[in-house]
């Protein structure tokens, strides 16, 4: 235990903030998955086990992760969006349906599912810090630069909306934001982001699942006028808030779990506010920002612009999914299926998040340690 502690680099703050995370994510998961272990006939304490073993697991791999030196992902990340884009349309054929989505894919033998929009988030952010910092020369010929990075971001984009919208668009603004940073025109910006409506009124219109979308935004923009059975997440979401008070019932004492939905996944956050009170859910929004302080101390001080596009893209990327997820609890959003990252129960997706803590410490382990001499000569921008 020693040796490992002592090979553990990086940013000491972002490791005390999964640590703090874990152990937020361990009593919100014992204490909101009563009624799916009454579902499932098990014991709490068996699910909480499982839990722990993906919470161990992704430290684990995030570790690992860190170990690496963050300018191999460069090449990975090549590999990374041939094998994503088989898997994306894979899914939406014959992906596992759950909540009329198919978002996942069944992993035989060991029993697992996971969502392939989690791969194709590290893919994706990957690839454009990649492209972005190599092609800086040559950033605004269309052809070179511009036509690989929209026609990636548009393809992955699509074929996540199909299936899981929200999760699409927060990684579209993601991309957005990276292209910006990486000095692409802002006619070309425009462009992008044109195909990207087009693509995402495609979505709205003709897609699969526009009759749901259609229902989340009219039931949130005129919540009065909804069908109780479609307003049901919300209304029990906002119950579980307003019961929690200032200081909250208490771990383990909540009500809410009982009929709210996704209670320990997706409405994870209405469990905290509940049981912790307004206090502890500002003590989270804290830790998540303060998570995105020193991501952002991680950005600009990383000597090359694929470390720098790199760890901008991934802390970004976990911060707009962290606020997507409370923002959704209390009522400022339509309902979503995002997770909130590294407290939700979300198996695999612990996981892929685990790993992009792993990256973004790799980039800060480089920054504390500069290395004299790169073996192979790592190709960086």
């Amino acid at each position: 235990m020693h040796r490992i502690l002592s090979n553990t680099k990086g940013d000491r703050w972002i490791w005390l903030i999964v640590i703090l995370l874990s152990v937020i994510s361990l009593l919100a998961v014992y204490s909101s998955t009563g009624t799916l272990a009454y579902k499932r006939g098990v014991g709490v304490e068996s699910i909480l086990m499982k839990h722990l073993a993906m919470v161990v697991g992704g430290i684990a791999l995030m570790y690992i992760s860190h170990k690496l030196d963050y300018r191999y992902y460069a090449g990975i990340s090549k590999i990374m969006m041939i094998v994503t884009i088989p898997l994306l349309l894979y899914t939406l054929v014959f992906g596992s349906n759950i909540n009329n989505a198919s978002r996942w894919i069944n992993i035989p033998v060991i029993g697992l599912s996971f969502q392939t929009s989690d791969l194709a988030k590290l893919a994706l952010i990957t690839y454009l810090a990649r492209t972005l910092s190599r092609k800086q020369e040559n950033i605004k010929d269309v052809k070179e630069s511009f036509l690989p990075i929209m026609g990636s971001v548009c393809l992955v984009f699509i074929l996540i909306a199909l299936a899981n919208l929200s999760t699409a668009l927060m990684l579209f603004g993601v991309s957005i934001l990276l292209l910006i940073i990486g000095r692409i025109s802002i006619k070309q910006i425009a462009v992008v982001c044109g195909a990207g409506f087009l693509l995402l009124m495609g979505v709205l219109f003709l897609g699969p699942r526009r009759h749901m979308y259609a229902t989340r935004v009219s039931t949130f923009l005129h919540p009065d006028q909804a069908k109780p059975d479609k307003s049901f997440q919300s209304d029990h979401a906002k119950i579980a808030i307003a019961s929690g008070g200032l200081f909250g019932k208490g771990p383990g004492n909540s009500t809410e779990r009982n009929y709210l939905p996704e209670s320990y996944s997706d409405e994870i956050y209405a469990i905290i506010i509940e049981e912790y009170g307004l206090v502890g859910g500002f003590a989270l929004i804290g830790i998540y920002l303060f998570l995105l302080y020193r991501c952002i101390k991680i950005v600009t001080k990383a000597p090359k612009a694929f470390g720098a596009l790199l760890a901008c893209g991934l802390s970004f990327s976990l911060s707009i999914q962290a606020f997507a997820n409370m923002a959704v609890a209390v009522g400022l959003g339509p309902v979503t299926g995002v997770p909130l990252p590294f407290v939700s129960m979300g198996g695999t997706s612990i996981l892929f998040t685990s790993v992009a803590f792993g990256i973004i410490l790799s980039v800060s382990r480089d920054i504390e340690e500069p290395r004299k001499v790169v073996v192979g000569e790592i190709r960086t921008a």
